[in-house]
């Protein structure tokens, strides 16, 4: 069975990470970096600002189940493309909307898919759409943290209503 890739990011990467272990055809979502300048970042200093990575998922899927085109629909469900460097309560750089490609066939699809987006929103879009070059796995703390935290307030507000979206739009009963 066929195995591929694909990396975004949409606010908190616990939210984003929660939403798409919902879809069926995932394989696995793994919490991460990516899109900046320092070598093995931290969640510290990734929250600082200053290392240039976006808080990113690197979702492993089967194709035969789930398109890369259908992932990137439910990213763009999950979460606001239109907001510069924030989602929701979440603001800075780290929070920006991107899709890192890993390839040009994942490029052109993204390049597609925001294209015929762009209409339904009244504002730009502006998530990113670069290359990916390296992603740094988050803590191990990060990993789950919806699964692990589920009464947290921050997961109750944020997280629940974005698995709810996916169950309710994505999944059949």
């Amino acid at each position: 069975m066929e195995e591929t890739l694909a990396t975004v990011g949409g606010g908190c990467f616990w939210c984003t990470e929660a939403a798409f272990k919902e879809v069926p055809g995932v394989r696995s979502v793994t919490s991460g970096y990516a899109g900046g300048t320092v070598e093995d970042p931290t969640y510290r200093a990734v929250c600082s600002g200053t290392t240039g990575h976006a808080e990113v998922v690197q979702i492993e899927f089967d194709p035969a189940s789930v398109s890369y085109q259908e992932l990137l629909a439910i990213f763009f469900v999950i979460h606001d493309p239109t907001q510069r460097n924030r989602q929701g309560p979440d603001v800075g750089s780290q929070y920006r909307s991107i899709i890192l490609y890993h390839d040009d066939e994942q490029h052109r699809i993204a390049e597609s898919v925001i294209d015929e987006l762009a209409a339904e929103y009244q504002d730009e879009i502006v998530t990113e759409v670069e290359p990916l070059e390296t992603f740094w796995e988050a803590e191990e703390d990060h990993q789950d943290y919806f699964e692990k935290h589920p009464e947290d307030a921050y997961c109750q507000f944020h997280a629940a209503p974005k698995v709810e979206k996916v169950r309710d739009r994505f999944v059949e009963p």
